[in-house]
């Protein structure tokens, strides 16, 4: 249903090359990144307390935007093959299957690669959880993995922010880095989260169509071919439309821990950024107006139609509960919350941290 090697080749034709560098000040900002990436594996250990399997060789691979991009698409075709086979299965008898026989894995790759190139000058880095290795893009032996570091996006915002930027990448690389110790201090942490999505993409009972015209609303707003503002308008997103009623009970529950996961790695990067990073407070208040702000109709328009706008409220959401938390029973008792699945807060509770902390601390005391 999905031709990928067609939306790599259109996500890399398309996304903008991004700002302009000489070739030295490429190595430079490269080897700044490895840097500290390196460094910042101490400042988050010391910090959040938690320490990653000795045997932890999840590899730092700093990329351009089409790098991410070929990066993304092999993750992406293996967490989805369920979906996308049972999609296959439902077409081949459904009414609707002529159509989407004429549609094509051909059409469908040109437009998942441009969202894909859309998304791709977004993007500064990513803990890819669910990476399979190749040549070009190796992953951890230890069941997957591999943090990301988009260059050319990183320097572009940081341009664009007028910030120092030293800075700027050592705070990046602090939130990228507390992914990374998440799911390697928390051996648990990556079957859980495999599980939720595949029994989510397992439960999905949506006409192929719908979701495939929800995608090509996407591309036609970003080839022009809709008035800005329009895509989404109606407010559903993509993964709105693939929800049955046990959907929405696991959607609920993955976007507990994402957004545990995000306001982690936010909490992370503040806490640590004043000991090593000088002008954080500068960094941070012009990063969050430009979070606040977005871009054009279009940009918020796809923000909306992505579920992206529901991303930035994980970022707010998390990193009020985990201050919160901290703030109650101190870092060694918000760890507590990496013991189980069940000691994971619930969608409720990160709006109400004290509810977490009855649940989690007072019944152990008790």
């Amino acid at each position: 249903m999905v031709d990928w090697n067609l939306a790599v080749a259109t996500a890399t034709r398309l996304v903008r090359p991004g700002p302009e560098v000489s070739r030295d000040e490429a190595r430079a900002i490269v080897a700044e990144l490895r840097r500290h990436a390196k460094a910042s594996e101490e400042h988050v250990r010391a910090f959040t307390r938690m320490l990653p399997d000795e045997a932890d060789d999840t590899p730092v691979l700093v990329v351009d935007r089409p790098g991410w991009v070929r990066a993304n698409v092999a993750g992406f075709r293996e967490l989805l093959k369920p979906l996308l086979e049972k999609m296959q299965e439902r077409r081949a008898g459904s009414p609707g299957g002529a159509v989407l026989g004429a549609v094509g894995g051909k059409v469908t790759g040109v437009e998942l690669g441009m969202l894909l190139s859309f998304l791709a000058s977004r993007v500064l880095g990513q803990y890819e959880t669910f990476a399979p290795a190749s040549r070009e893009l190796p992953a951890s032996e230890n069941g997957g993995g591999r943090l990301l570091l988009v260059a050319p996006n990183i320097v572009h915002v940081e341009r664009e922010l007028d910030v120092q930027p030293h800075d700027f990448r050592l705070w990046v690389c602090l939130h990228e880095e507390t992914h990374r110790t998440q799911f390697t201090a928390v051996p648990w942490l990556r079957d859980h989260l495999e599980g939720e999505i595949q029994s989510f993409l397992q439960e999905t009972e949506v006409d192929p169509m719908t979701v495939l015209e929800r995608i090509r609303e996407a591309a036609q707003s970003l080839a022009g071919g809709r008035p800005e503002g329009e895509a989404g308008d109606d407010g559903h997103s993509i993964v709105e439309l693939v929800q049955t009623p046990a959907q929405r009970e696991i959607l609920g529950r993955l976007t507990a821990v994402m957004s545990l996961l995000e306001g982690h790695a936010d909490f992370v990067m503040d806490g640590v950024g004043p000991a090593v990073v000088p002008s954080v407070t500068e960094i941070r208040e012009k990063f969050q107006q430009r979070r606040a702000k977005g871009a054009s109709r279009l940009d918020l328009a796809l923000r909306k139609l992505l579920g992206l706008d529901a991303k930035l409220r994980q970022y707010r959401d998390g990193e009020r509960f985990v201050r919160a938390v901290v703030e109650q029973v101190g870092m060694d008792g918000f760890n507590r919350v990496w013991t189980s699945p069940n000691t994971l807060p619930t969608k409720a509770e990160i709006s109400k941290p004290a509810d977490w902390v009855a649940r989690v601390h007072r019944k152990a005391e008790s």
